[in-house]
């Protein structure tokens, strides 16, 4: 009973002893702020990083690995310029590897370009326009919102009709319907006949609401399709993944005709690879964040320690009246102690509070996203420096002589 007392009355005097010294105890905060949201707005930057690249990773597909001419790499190593010269895909491909294939569920093609898309008086640019087999809604994870896929037949006739993104009918159409109408690009005319559901933004830059897709041939007939097609190839789950990579890579290098001893002429992409690439430069952008953080934290902590070192010593008579009329030395630490963390605590829910404010900034224009665990974190960040900087001057007022504090002037 008598340790839950001593916590109250620690409470009590250390909010006591906060408000006796306002503009001192805001100055001292003024550092834990600082730390708090500095390492809060990078956790919920980072985590809304995450969130997009894992949204952005399903919109790719699951299970499905891109046969494609350059490799997905970056950095210094990689060797542009030995794949530079590589034979392009071609839309073949897709139906070969379709037919050879044990373990491929699907098989598709694609290719895109950027356009300016036109309704009547209306127009957006930076669309990118893909050309697509009718297995692409197999290989990817796209949905309909409204309407239908194009099939076969139109591919094969050269159809010129096309599925669009949420972000081309908010934009062209707003409060009409789609379906039925007519947009504009690369000089025809294409008819609507599906809208795709919202998708929402690759890794919160790129808008994959704002694409539209029609057949293949109907992209080859007007834009050609010498460079750039893609090759999807979709596995039933995992299992059937880890072996069919490296059937397709036979199968490939029966297609492309090579021998055993050349090497390969096309890259197989995974997206473990992207995963791996961007774990790496998340990894080293929140090593970087935390050791400025953590500095930041410090020196808030230095100065918690300095300003509590100054309490002690001008409350040196009230520790030894204190212990005079019978306080506990365990006492005098936790009052102490209750003071540094009360101090820290509240700098980091300032912090907190501005860190918040500060992703729904960034969130308009790039990506973050604050959850209770990065609260939680932050809290506990906050009630740990106040602990360990709040140590030594709390163990200084509770190791004080009873006799020369009552004597301090």
């Amino acid at each position: 009973m008598r340790i839950l007392f001593s916590f109250w009355e620690g409470i009590k005097l250390a909010f006591a002893a906060i408000f006796q010294n306002k503009m001192r105890s805001v100055l001292t905060m003024f550092g834990i702020v600082i730390g708090i949201l500095s390492v809060t707005t990078m956790s919920t930057v980072i985590d809304g990083i995450d969130r997009a690249f894992e949204n952005s990773m399903k919109m790719l597909g699951t299970n499905v690995v891109y046969v494609e001419k350059w490799p997905w790499s970056f950095g210094p190593s990689y060797k542009w310029w030995l794949y530079i010269n590589r034979p392009e895909m071609k839309r073949e491909y897709a139906d070969q590897i379709q037919e050879m294939s044990r373990f491929a569920s699907a098989a598709s093609a694609s290719i895109s370009r950027g356009e300016k898309v036109r309704f009547a008086d209306k127009y957006i640019d930076g669309v990118y326009v893909s050309g697509t087999t009718v297995s692409y809604t197999q290989t990817s994870d796209v949905e309909l919102d409204e309407g239908r896929f194009f099939t076969d037949e139109e591919d094969r006739l050269l159809r010129n009709v096309c599925v669009i993104g949420a972000d081309i009918v908010t934009s062209l159409f707003q409060n009409q319907y789609p379906l039925g109408k007519s947009i504009r690009f690369g000089g025809q005319d294409y008819l609507v006949i599906g809208v795709l559901a919202k998708q929402g933004n690759f890794l919160g830059l790129e808008s994959f609401d704002s694409q539209v897709l029609i057949p293949f041939n109907t992209y080859e007939k007007f834009f050609g399709s010498r460079r750039g097609v893609q090759i999807a190839v979709k596995f039933q789950n995992e299992e059937a993944l880890a072996e069919g990579q490296y059937e397709l890579e036979g199968i490939m290098r029966r297609i492309r005709g090579l021998d055993p001893l050349v090497e390969n002429n096309f890259a197989i992409n995974k997206l473990e690879m992207f995963e791996d690439q961007y774990k790496a430069m998340t990894g080293a952008i929140y090593g970087i964040g935390i050791f400025l953080t953590g500095l930041s934290l410090f020196v808030g902590g230095i100065g918690v320690m300095n300003i509590m070192f100054v309490s002690v010593k001008e409350r040196t008579k009230e520790i030894g009246i204190r212990k005079a009329i019978g306080a506990k030395s365990w006492e005098i630490l936790i009052q102490f102690l209750i003071e540094a963390i009360t101090v820290c605590g509240l700098g980091g829910v300032i912090g907190i509070l501005l860190s918040l404010l500060a992703s729904i900034a960034i969130n308009e224009i790039f990506t973050a996203y604050m959850d209770w665990g990065t609260v939680v974190q932050a809290l506990l960040i906050t009630t740990f420096t106040g602990l360990a900087f709040g140590f030594f001057p709390a163990r200084k007022a509770a190791t004080a002589d009873p006799i020369s504090s009552l004597r301090y002037e």
